[in-house]
């Protein structure tokens, strides 16, 4: 197979074959960048696949491109620079050993075939020659293109040896068929399940990089639920494994909460690419466990497990290490994700709809997206009803937003002047009294205004001092 005419769109490859027939190197593209030329996906990631001297060739197609900023790695072998908004990636044909406790291999000099068997994925393995003698040819030493044809994750080598030497690759596997709406060979679910514990040598930051990669993905349940069938869940993220199984009490059963939790998240990816959003949606559930209760004539309840939930995440997000500026967020779309439907009924007050404007602050149009994801059920008529529901919350916020000032709501009297009329010094007190304010305002008993709430300030102050 030769895919010359397809390489044509990218002008930089006559420099490339220019440059390998002057140093005499064979040079080819490698992995991603053909497996995506193959499914028609854009891709700004080029790696080349040099048997001989990459760091010389990456230098000297450098200057042919009369780029800048080439980075060498001389103990891997690889080189890197930045081309038109495109990274270009560089290594030398190369042999690798593991050592038990990691997984940075110990490399050495090797041929165009120990570099391809060294690959992860049959899908990755694809070789196209970009020299002179044969430009575009398609080199495919494990059937890589059949098994992209028939959309499977496959390992070139037994999985058991391929997870073993780099346990990220496991992570990999799933991450690749949710990104691509892949499956995988059954022989990866069985060495994943038996090298899960393998994955201790990797850091937490890749773990977690490779997660939210497959949070990221057009449609995460398939890799999430591989994550789950593996086994694989319970080491990364035991929280969501522990949301799964159904239990049954006097006719009364919950649905699988993790099978629900999955179908939200497919849900929202369908709407928003934010893989924070996607992330809260994903965790929005993390507490029931912990607050299910079985109440006689009423079956199960999991009260609190929004607040419960919203308290987890800081010590989550530590383990994770995942990025701080995001904890608030995704705190407070857990804790006010059953809010709006409260919201729907006729009688609600403006004073309800005030405060969740004020809560939900700027994040306000995220949990309504959030929480129409968070509609599973089967039945169509209740489908309808509960966003006909929410379509009746934006009509009220919409409504009391043009009655009230609510954006950047706080107290017109501030903590200074609290302080100083009540003779405080800065103590939990102050923001008590504050709070009171606030919730005068908000319950329409003042006006959202200076003068009306230093007048209050003067009339309840006796109450708290």
């Amino acid at each position: 197979m030769n895919l010359s005419n397809e390489l044509k769109k990218y002008s930089f490859l006559e420099s490339a074959k220019r440059v390998a027939e002057n140093l005499n190197l064979p040079v080819y593209l490698i992995g991603g960048f053909v497996r995506d030329i193959i499914l028609n996906r854009k891709r700004v990631d080029i790696d080349f696949l040099i048997v001989g001297d990459g760091d010389l060739f990456a230098r000297e197609f450098a200057g042919e491109l009369g780029a800048k900023n080439v980075v060498t790695y001389k103990t891997f072998g690889t080189a890197h620079f930045e081309y038109e908004n495109l990274n270009f990636e560089f290594v030398a044909a190369r042999k690798e050993s593991y050592q038990r406790d990691s997984r940075k291999p110990k490399i050495t000099e090797g041929t165009f075939k120990d570099d391809i068997n060294r690959r992860d994925f049959t899908i990755n393995t694809l070789a196209v020659s970009v020299n002179k003698k044969d430009f575009g040819e398609l080199i495919d030493t494990y059937d890589g293109l059949k098994d992209i044809n028939n959309k499977i994750i496959k390992t070139p080598l037994d999985p058991m040896i391929t997870f073993n030497d780099d346990p990220l690759r496991i992570l990999r596997a799933y991450r690749f068929a949710s990104q691509l709406n892949f499956s995988v060979d059954e022989s990866i679910n069985i060495a994943a399940n038996k090298l899960k514990d393998r994955l201790d040598i990797i850091s937490q930051e890749r773990i977690t990089d490779e997660f939210l990669k497959i949070l990221a993905s057009p449609k995460p349940s398939i890799g999430l639920k591989l994550l789950y069938d593996s086994g694989v869940m319970e080491i990364i993220f035991p929280e969501i494994a522990n949301l799964a199984g159904v239990d049954q009490r006097n006719d009364y059963h919950h649905k699988d909460v993790f099978l629900h939790t999955c179908e939200v998240v497919d849900n929202i990816s369908s709407k928003t690419e934010n893989v924070w959003l996607r992330f809260a949606a994903l965790v929005h559930d993390i507490a029931k466990p912990q607050t299910k209760r079985f109440v006689e004539d009423t079956g199960w309840t999991f009260h609190g497990h929004e607040e419960l939930g919203a308290k987890m995440m800081k010590s989550l997000f530590r383990r994770m290490k995942l990025p701080f500026n995001k904890l608030h967020y995704v705190e407070k779309l857990i804790r006010l994700h059953l809010r709006p439907i409260a919201l729907a009924k006729d009688e609600v007050t403006d004073s309800a709809v005030r405060r969740l404007i004020v809560s939900a602050d700027d994040d306000l149009e995220d949990l309504i997206t959030f929480c129409r994801a968070d509609i599973t059920s089967k039945n169509p008529t209740k489908v309808s009803m509960y966003l006909q529901n929410y379509n009746n919350v934006m009509k009220k916020v919409i409504d009391v937003k043009e009655k009230d000032e609510l954006s950047a709501f706080q107290s017109p009297v501030k903590g200074e002047t609290i302080m100083e009329v009540c003779n405080l010094k800065p103590s939990k007190k102050v923001g008590e009294i504050k709070k009171a304010i606030e919730d005068a305002i908000l319950d329409c008993k003042i006006g959202n205004n200076y003068e009306e709430a230093y007048e209050y300030l003067i009339k309840i102050k006796d109450d708290f001092i």
